[in-house]
């Protein structure tokens, strides 16, 4: 199946320059979004791993799938201030702004391997920030699975040269 037919291209948002990769599109089609996951979950099967994390929060519609399928616990790296208990946190930059990420200090145990889902990978600054903070809480990165990689953008790159195993299943170019 072709998912690149399934993504909607916005221009100028959230800002001007920016091409927005939409994949509300993607999920809003049955067949495509149960492919997508399929092939999300097939990746998954072969990464050791003892949890999965998403990111907020597109990431949370596809790791919950893998996490329910795979009968793995399933962790949230959320905005500021959307966790109720104590939280680690990391303050990151983004293509266009900064951001803050948290995650419960009672997620994740020590060398425990975490696998990190998104939608999107593009600068790395917000997958950067989620193995910051996957290893301040005393996890290991497992690896990151991305439904798109802006391949022109060096999110991807940035990952691998640190030694991540990254995936994707469909390549864009960004802006």
């Amino acid at each position: 199946m072709d998912l690149k037919k399934y993504i909607r291209s916005i221009p100028d948002y959230p800002k001007k320059g920016i091409l927005f990769r939409d994949i509300t599109t993607l999920i809003k089609d049955a067949e495509a979004f149960k492919y997508t996951n399929d092939k999300i979950v097939e990746i998954a099967k072969e990464i050791e791993f003892d949890k999965v994390a998403a990111i907020e929060s597109r990431g949370f519609v596809f790791a919950s799938t893998v996490s329910y399928l795979l009968k793995k616990p399933f962790i949230l790296l959320r905005k500021k201030n959307k966790l109720p208990a104590e939280v680690h946190s990391i303050d990151f930059e983004l293509e266009y702004g900064n951001a803050t990420i948290e995650v419960h200090k009672d997620s994740i145990k020590k060398n425990e391997k975490i696998l990190v889902i998104d939608d999107l990978i593009a600068t790395g600054g917000t997958a950067e920030a989620a193995a910051k903070l996957i290893k301040i809480s005393g996890g290991n990165i497992a690896g990151f699975i991305f439904v798109i990689n802006l391949y022109d953008l060096p999110g991807n790159n940035l990952l691998k040269k640190k030694g991540y195993f990254t995936k994707s299943l469909i390549e864009f170019p960004g802006h």
